[in-house]
């Protein structure tokens, strides 16, 4: 019986490591975790998420995920600040209205992974 999500993993180019640490590291705030050592060699790098991970893997044949994608949930204290420090960096963002329950916005990672970013509106 399945009890919960684990994790959801994205992927992206080789060598695209340090970079998925500045963009969901340094500009999102997600920290940093270890990958288990049998796994270390296949490259990437791992946050937490809350309760959960998120896994960005390395694809030789990479292309983004345009449409698929995770939604990052977001205290509503805090997302006009990320949306500001986003944008500071350059990435553009997508404020979807269609949800009344919910703020929020898509961003693209560097390599044009959608990300979703919400927070429940009251």
């Amino acid at each position: 019986m399945i009890i919960g999500l684990d994790h959801v993993q994205l992927a992206v180019p080789p060598g695209g490591e340090d970079e998925a640490r500045r963009f969901y590291g340094d500009l999102l705030g997600l920290p940093e975790i270890p990958k288990p050592p049998g796994v270390q060699a296949s490259g990437g790098v791992w946050f937490r998420c809350g309760a959960q991970q998120l896994h960005i893997g390395i694809q030789a044949d990479f292309a983004p995920a345009s449409k698929a994608h995770p939604a990052l949930l977001v205290s509503l204290d805090a997302l006009d600040a990320l949306a500001a420090r986003l944008l500071t960096a350059g990435v553009e963002l997508d404020w979807d209205t269609r949800i009344p329950e919910r703020r929020r916005f898509y961003a693209l990672d560097p390599w044009g992974n959608r990300i979703e970013l919400t927070a429940p509106a009251t």
